[in-house]
């Protein structure tokens, strides 16, 4: 039984503590919080658990084989970084954190000292992108030609980091996750509009080389509108995904262009395919507790998860160079 303590119960942090207490090989053991109201709401939800203010006391505890890392992002590294220093496995928010440095300090530790370390990409484990990776690998989309995503809403505000940092870890984990083909450049553009001194609104391209394939983001919290809507074009047929959809979140079109050069001529020859439209079916398990099982399925069994520090590092890594591009005009960034 893996025994699980958490230092975080802000936002996210009850969902985390629910699906853990639901685990059943796993056993929720402590929560921490520095912040005494949400600390006693804690207690209330579960009173069977050992609660600390101080973070250090859960991570040098006894009773504890892995942390659960559920903090604002610039406390990850120094946290997950003690919970491994005292042999710990870690579950860490995403995104991963601040910046590659640390990342690439975690990943060699946890290696070093054979510990695992899992990213919360909770997205990946939901019904629609899972179906979405099927379908891609089927090669039911053909030779992909772009992806695009908008991921928008109005206000959820962030203090410490911008648009991108906030925003952007769910579509571009999704991507990397969906997508075989290994990004090459980044650049993005975005306004702070009010003077907070964070991006309010961003738009990120990813570049991957000569293959044609080119992805675009577009972040931001001052839509009049909550948009969550995902693009996938291929040579035979495209996809939409819409996550805010109650019943039909994955759309496969039969649509598409046939292009043929005449011989001799560099003139194209463009024809326009529209045919039928379906909608797959897809499995509506809670993501997290899927993930979650998965954390603990793979400590038991020593097997490297997909969403391990490793993916958590490619997310930040292009998290850090669309940041670079955005303070200097749009400037495309080698990855």
């Amino acid at each position: 039984m893996l025994k699980v303590g958490i230092i975080g119960y802000g936002y996210w942090g009850p969902n985390i503590a629910r699906n853990f207490n639901k685990c059943k090989g796993a056993e929720l053991v402590s929560i921490c919080d520095l912040d005494e109201k949400r600390l006693n709401l804690a207690k209330s939800n579960f009173p069977f658990i050992k609660a600390y203010s101080n973070p250090e006391h859960l991570i040098k505890s006894d009773d504890i084989d892995a942390v659960a890392v559920v903090t604002p992002v610039f406390s990850h590294f120094d946290l997950a970084k003690r919970a491994l220093e005292n042999d710990k496995h870690v579950f860490v928010e995403k995104p991963f954190t601040s910046n590659v440095s640390q990342a690439e300090e975690l990943i060699e530790m946890a290696e070093r000292k054979k510990l695992m370390i899992m990213v919360d990409h909770t997205f990946l484990f939901t019904g629609a992108v899972r179906k979405m990776r099927e379908i891609i690998e089927s090669g039911e989309l053909g030779l992909l030609f772009f992806y695009d995503s908008v991921r928008v809403n109005l206000g959820l505000f962030q203090h410490d980091i911008n648009v991108i940092w906030d925003l952007a870890p769910h579509d571009l984990s999704i991507m990397d996750y969906l997508v075989d083909y290994k990004p090459s450049a980044i650049s993005a553009n975005g306004t702070d509009h009010f003077g907070s001194g964070v991006e309010d609104v961003a738009y990120i391209a990813v570049h991957f080389g000569d293959n044609g394939f080119i992805a675009h983001f577009h972040c931001n919290w001052l839509s009049p509108v909550k948009i969550r809507k995902t693009l996938i074009s291929g040579d035979k047929k495209m996809l939409v995904w819409d996550d805010l959809s109650s019943d039909e979140k994955v759309k496969i079109y039969d649509k598409g262009v046939n292009v043929k050069t005449r011989e001799g001529i560099h003139d194209l020859l463009v024809s326009y395919r529209s045919g039928d439209m379906y909608v797959p079916r897809v499995d509506n398990i809670e993501a997290l507790e899927l993930e979650l099982n998965y954390f603990v399925d793979c400590i038991e069994k020593k097997q490297k998860p997909f969403n391990d520090g490793m993916a958590g590092l490619r997310i930040v890594r292009m998290l850090e160079s669309a940041d670079k591009s955005l303070k200097n005009d749009g400037y495309k960034i080698k990855l």
